[in-house]
């Protein structure tokens, strides 16, 4: 074994040394936990991030696992020979990409976490929002408005959704047994259409549903910034909302800060949002003293 490989397992133990007490108090409690990112690319964070799972598992914690796939799905369309276009961060999702959607997100993805969770010593599950009728969707509106004429128009982003409700039993049952649930962000309409929903959305309706003690996002930046680019380890709704108004906190994280505000508001008791390619970042954040990203309390 090399001295790296050595300083590496020294470090980990130590973090979940620091880690164990903090988890404790959570027994019993649920943790709802956006998957993504450079997190979900890499292999070593990939299996970080399982065994971290596992872990809370073990403890008593019941994580619940939402994950994303953008860019695996871009690189099916493009296999395929399928053109895709965003309106606001949105993939516009026709009759033909929801399948490509579906395929990649129930399929190759969500095994590909099980696999992970399962080969860590965990028993995960992989399901999808239309299983049990888990989330039930609408198809998501959004306006622009023409700047020469000052009409609103509304956008056609075809069949990707919001999620209306969720449907709590299901995961009430994965809760009181060994299983970890690992959710891909598709929901259900009235007739049973498909629905393409954003895993940021999804996992906050899923954690204030069950009023989560934790929404954990895990994203490819430290968390959210300052005026002078130095991390906010702390925030309450009043700080996000002058930051807002002040043009700091824009771009991508905007609707990932809305969607925690929404969770917190609702009931759940902490969002946090955390810097995914940083080894073991769910027990550094969550479980320790110091923490790493960024924690939004009401």
């Amino acid at each position: 074994m090399s001295d790296t490989q050595q300083d590496e397992q020294l470090h980990t133990a130590r973090t979940l040394a620091e880690a164990l007490p903090y988890m404790r108090r959570f027994t019993g409690q649920t943790f709802v936990i956006k998957y993504g990112g450079h997190a979900m690319g890499d292999a070593q964070l990939a299996d970080d991030f399982a065994r971290d799972v596992v872990l809370m598992k073990q403890v008593g914690i019941n994580p619940v696992v939402v994950h994303g796939g953008g860019p695996q799905i871009g690189a099916m369309l493009d296999r395929l020979k399928i053109k895709s276009s965003f309106i606001d961060g949105l993939r516009v999702t026709d009759g033909e990409t929801v399948d490509i959607v579906e395929m990649v997100l129930s399929g190759s993805i969500n095994k590909a976490v099980v696999t992970a969770i399962n080969g860590a010593g965990g028993v995960a599950v992989g399901i999808s929002g239309k299983d049990g009728r888990l989330i039930e969707a609408r198809k998501l509106q959004r306006t622009t408005r023409d700047p020469d004429s000052n009409i609103e128009k509304v956008l056609d982003l075809g069949f990707v959704g919001e999620p209306v409700q969720v449907n709590p039993k299901l995961l009430h049952t994965f809760a009181q047994s060994d299983l970890i649930p690992v959710i891909a962000p598709i929901g259900v309409g009235e007739e049973g259409e498909t629905y393409n929903i954003n895993a940021d959305t999804a996992a906050g309706k899923i954690a204030a549903t069950l009023q989560a003690a934790k929404l954990v996002m895990l994203t490819d930046i430290a968390g959210v910034l300052d005026g002078n680019g130095e991390l906010i380890s702390k925030m309450t709704p009043e700080r996000a909302d002058i930051l807002r108004r002040e043009g700091v906190i824009k771009g991508g994280m905007i609707p990932k800060l809305e969607t925690c505000l929404d969770a917190v508001a609702q009931g759940v008791g902490a969002a946090h949002i955390l810097d995914g390619r940083l080894p073991h970042v769910l027990l550094l954040e969550a479980f320790t003293a110091a923490g790493v990203g960024t924690m939004i309390e009401a």
